[in-house]
């Protein structure tokens, strides 16, 4: 049985990302529903975090809790946020071939 949620979060909805993937995420990692949580955070997502305090309380909480939370390096190269992401403590480097690993592995992604 695999033991990993796999979220790819590409959604600048604030009230998306509070109350399903920073809630989810957390609460599956806290109350050990999943023992490991993966979040890649690509394109409009990174700029709700990099921009939004609430979001990025959020996140240097989870990541302090143990979720790994990803974001992918070019997307923030375009978007010239990668300081504010690496801020937040989450790793920030190129995430294509991470993604392609998640896809080929045929293990469920969330994708919101």
């Amino acid at each position: 049985m695999n033991n990993t949620a796999k979220i790819l979060w590409t959604t600048n909805n604030k009230e998306t990302a509070l109350n399903m993937i920073c809630l989810y995420a957390h609460n599956a990692k806290l109350k050990g529903w999943i023992g490991n949580v993966q979040i890649l955070i690509w394109g409009a997502s990174q700029e709700l975090v990099a921009k939004d305090k609430e979001v990025q309380d959020k996140v240097r909480q989870m990541i302090a809790d143990g979720v790994e939370v990803i974001a992918c390096q070019k997307c923030a190269e375009n978007l010239g946020i990668v300081g504010e992401l690496e801020s937040c403590n989450m790793q920030v480097y190129y995430t294509g071939e991470l993604l392609s690993s998640w896809v080929k592995s045929g293990e469920s992604i969330i994708s919101v």
